[in-house]
């Protein structure tokens, strides 16, 4: 859908405002901005995950990326047969990992 003539005008007036400085004085300026609000996930969805956060639990793809650099970072100081070990388990964590990217 192209932007209608109220989107076009609102940006340029953004802009405008940018340019003449008029964001830098407003509080949290130059902070990084903390999006727990997850915009594209359902109400309920975001309460469950939330739910789940505060109780200490991840979704099944975070846990598995962060298995996946723990490996990483194993395999870059392992030597040997530990290497062929921890080679094979980052392969079956990867593919596990392209198979719920998949759904």
């Amino acid at each position: 859908m192209p932007p209608s003539v109220f989107d076009i005008l609102a940006e340029q007036r953004i802009a405008e405002a940018i340019r003449r400085g008029e964001f830098d004085s407003l509080p949290g300026a130059g902070r990084p901005l903390h999006l727990d609000d997850e915009p594209l996930v359902s109400p309920e969805q975001r309460m469950a995950n939330r739910i789940l956060k505060n109780a200490g639990f991840a979704p099944a793809e975070i846990m598995l990326r962060r298995e996946i650099a723990v490996l990483r970072g194993q395999l870059a100081d392992s030597d040997g047969s530990e290497r062929d070990d921890i080679k094979r388990r980052l392969a079956r964590l990867v593919a596990a990992l392209g198979m719920m990217s998949r759904r």
